[in-house]
């Protein structure tokens, strides 16, 4: 079956579509080593340029399943903190929803900031923000508690994730966004 003369990927056999996300995870825990550290989390926009792909070319499931096997394996190789799950599962989803049941447009790539930054930012707070001392989860996966200094002097707490997640949000949508255009000029992708 070629994947270019397919009117819809999700529409692609269920073995494709794992296979296909295997791609795309090894595809984000190799980008995932450009992370920079912003207080308690390490914001990563090629996750959400994978978020972007995963939830038009396989679906909101297989996206979110994308994102958490990324996150685990990010957290296992120490390039990634706890904050990584709600982070890059959210934005994941919503695309994938905006994608597959509101409108199918590509558009839907710029849905992912408001899972990962907004949904995804206030979720990992409301975890982390009972933790006073750096944690281990399962041994490998670190969580760290909210920085007690305000970021620059303006804001501090729930706020600064929000504008983290943004700053590496905002970029790797946009990515995902000018990838999937040219895979469809290209004729790889419906």
């Amino acid at each position: 079956m070629n994947i270019g003369t397919m009117s819809r990927m999700t529409s692609l056999p269920r073995t494709q579509r794992i296979a296909l996300t295997a791609a795309l995870v090894a595809l984000g825990v190799v980008l995932g080593s450009f992370a920079i550290p912003v207080g308690p989390a390490r914001v990563a926009p090629f996750q959400h340029f994978i978020n972007v792909l995963a939830g038009v070319l396989v679906g909101p499931w297989y996206a979110v399943l994308a994102a958490f096997s990324i996150s685990v394996l990010r957290n296992a190789l120490g390039t990634g903190t706890f904050l990584a799950f709600p982070g890059s599962m959210f934005g994941a989803l919503f695309v994938g929803l905006a994608y597959h049941y509101v409108r199918r447009t590509d558009l839907a790539a710029f849905v992912e900031p408001v899972g990962t930054a907004i949904v995804g930012a206030l979720v990992g707070y409301a975890l982390i923000a009972p933790l006073e001392t750096s944690t281990f989860l399962l041994g490998f996966i670190k969580a760290n508690p909210p920085s007690a200094q305000p970021y620059l002097g303006l804001f501090g707490g729930p706020l600064f994730l929000v504008a983290s997640f943004a700053v590496s949000s905002i970029p790797g949508s946009t990515l995902g966004y000018i990838a999937l255009r040219a895979l469809r000029r290209a004729g790889i992708a419906f």
